[in-house]
């Protein structure tokens, strides 16, 4: 009985968002830039994006559209929405077994994650685009030994630093940072290495299944849904803010049951989308001082 009784508390994401609490009240930095998710609530809840039906996952702005790219996982396409969470179109995706995330390069590229193979792969995409085939084009594998569903869920471009950020699910949940793939050389030369949150900020989540590098602020944005949390830690692991996905919390009339992907606007606003079709959308209230 206590240890099932335990496993529900765990699983509620319970521990989690008091141990966030009692981490801002401990070592907030109040000084540094900030999204200070505290401050916002959903201005669009739980849309259903018309024209899809299932595995809605990973997500990423473009500033070349103005408009939010998708990974639907099954069957592979990626969906491009407005930021209003209404579908623009779709564009079958061949040549990328179980597509979990990707993000926004620049222009029309983009990087598309296969969790299944924990592959990159480069792609392009304008806007006559109704299909695009990664066979042939620019890949990187890297194998990390993550089981085989648990592998690379998220993925963010950092574009001044030209490096990347990935979210790998679980066993173990970690960020790891990949440099040198803006090599212009046949031969890259790569590095990579781990984020971590550190002290009292390590990270207490179920999964990591997306992330989001705000580049205004160089703050990273994790998300879990196990957790049903968003939490915005600076460069160097501290936490700076969080955003519980919980009923009742931040104009929310019921939690997110599985958020999958999120991404931030220029303007600061955070979108998640959630399995199997659903949008949100989390800005600032109007009375809330601008973080950042």
């Amino acid at each position: 009985m206590l240890i099932a009784a335990s496993a529900v508390l765990w699983f509620s994401g319970l521990p989690a968002l008091a141990y966030f609490y009692a981490v801002m009240a401990v070592s907030a930095d109040t000084a540094r830039p900030a999204l200070q998710l505290g401050d916002y609530e959903a201005k669009i809840e739980a849309r259903p994006v018309e024209g899809l039906t299932r595995d809605l996952s990973g997500l990423t702005y473009s500033p070349q559209t103005g408009t939010l790219f998708a990974i639907v996982n099954r069957p592979a396409q990626i969906a491009e929405l407005s930021v209003e969470g209404r579908l623009l179109r779709t564009i079958v995706l061949n040549g990328v077994q179980d597509p979990e995330g990707l993000t926004h390069v620049e222009g029309g590229r983009f990087i598309v994650t296969s969790e299944r193979h924990q592959s990159l792969h480069w792609i392009t995409v304008d806007r006559s685009t109704s299909q695009v085939t990664a066979e042939g084009g620019d890949r990187l594998r890297l194998d990390f030994g993550a089981l085989r569903n648990m592998g690379f869920e998220g993925l963010s471009w950092d574009s001044r630093q030209k490096r990347l950020y990935i979210a790998q699910e679980m066993l173990p949940a970690r960020v790891l940072v990949v440099d040198g793939l803006a090599s212009t050389s046949t031969s890259l030369n790569l590095a990579v290495s781990e984020w971590s949150p550190h002290g009292l900020a390590a990270t207490f989540m179920l999964d990591l299944s997306s992330l989001s590098l705000h580049e205004s602020t160089g703050n990273l944005i994790l998300l879990s849904h196990l957790s049903r949390i968003l939490v915005e830690y600076a460069p160097d692991g501290r936490v700076l803010s969080f955003l519980p996905l919980w009923r009742g919390m931040n104009g929310l009339s019921a939690s997110i049951a599985q958020a999958e992907g999120v991404a931030i606007g220029p303007d600061g606003d955070v979108f998640i989308v959630a399995e199997p079709n659903l949008f949100y959308r989390f800005g600032k209230h109007s009375d809330a001082a601008e973080g950042f």
